[in-house]
């Protein structure tokens, strides 16, 4: 969000009043460091609203942490703290949300083939997965030291790949498997919508905090995914605090537009969710197709060398019994 619609977000006092009331904190994107999000982040401070600075990075530099953009991570951290610094500013810790490339998604809706080149390369590059698994952790290690808890948003795909033993998510899309203090799942039920609540029942386990949402009309893949409304939310919600005390909603300023915040403040929660046979099933099978394609994604090039080995041998014993034939 930019700062003016910022400023405006928070200029209503029932906001401050509604996150102050459900002991909700907010996650910040540092895709300025002004003068004018500084006093948004001190106004928070005064009001004892815990604020996260989600590290956001310029649009040309990835906007998300990846495998591909750790020294620009670092350069931004080294601004934050110089801007913290000038306005006197407090943080309850630093969000890293790592997702690929914010212009490789737009590339992506364009057809795969715009990056089919890009995707080749990585492959054979396991190097890279390394490299950016020791470079992110060593800034999680020093941003840690100098007093802020690390946590990060990650794909639920993550803990797929790590399920399988592979490393062809990170290496494709330049995801980085890394962790600070917190590792936060990010279920968005708003990109299956068939699956819905199972889907965050699926992975639920595995999470130590859960984001849910999208609950914006400006997702992050516009005209793609429709948004959660009411229902949609509060049930997701409250099977995601069946695994989890700290559950996240993108965004806030969604949940404001709509009229969610103060909802939630009624929310049962020990009102029963049911999930139906049907979404049970729809998530199970995604689980399995996810984890079925990273393992053979990561196995692919011995399959392809056994294949190949099977495939001379066959013509090999062929031959023989030709050649045998016609003696």
């Amino acid at each position: 969000m930019e700062d003016g619609p910022l400023q405006a977000l928070f200029t209503d006092a029932a906001v401050i009043a509604n996150l102050r009331d459900l002991n909700a904190g907010v996650s910040l994107a540092t895709i300025t460091l002004s003068a004018a999000r500084a006093a948004v982040v001190q106004k928070l401070n005064q009001a004892g609203i815990p604020v996260v600075a989600w590290m956001a990075l310029a649009d040309s530099d990835g906007y998300y942490l990846n495998a591909g953009n750790e020294p620009a991570a670092a350069a931004r951290f080294a601004q934050f703290e110089n801007w913290t610094a000038q306005y006197g500013l407090h943080w309850s810790g630093v969000g890293f949300d790592i997702e690929p490339n914010i212009q490789e998604f737009g590339a992506a809706r364009q057809g795969f083939w715009k990056i089919g080149g890009t995707l080749a390369r990585r492959y054979v590059d396991f190097g890279r997965v390394m490299r950016a698994r020791r470079d992110y952790a060593g800034l999680i290690a020093r941003i840690e030291a100098r007093g802020y808890p690390v946590e990060t948003y990650q794909f639920p795909f993550i803990v797929d790949e790590r399920r399988v033993y592979s490393t062809a998510l990170e290496r494709l899309a330049g995801l980085v498997d890394v962790r600070g203090s917190r590792e936060a799942l990010m279920l968005y039920t708003s990109f299956s919508h068939g699956a819905g609540p199972a889907l965050i029942w699926k992975y639920g386990p595995e999470a130590q905090a859960i984001v849910v949402g999208v609950v914006s009309n400006d997702a992050p893949v516009p005209g793609f995914f429709a948004p959660l409304d009411w229902q949609q939310l509060s049930n997701d919600l409250i099977v995601a605090a069946h695994f989890s005390p700290v559950v996240g909603i993108f965004s806030l300023e969604g949940c404001v537009q709509k009229g969610f915040l103060a909802r939630i403040r009624s929310i049962d929660w020990s009102r029963t969710v049911t999930l139906p046979e049907a979404s049970m099933a729809r998530a199970t099978r995604v689980r399995f197709v996810v984890e079925t394609a990273l393992w053979v994604a990561s196995w692919l090039p011995l399959i392809a060398a056994v294949a190949i080995a099977a495939i001379g041998w066959l013509l090999y014993r062929w031959r023989r019994r030709r050649t045998a034939r016609a003696c």
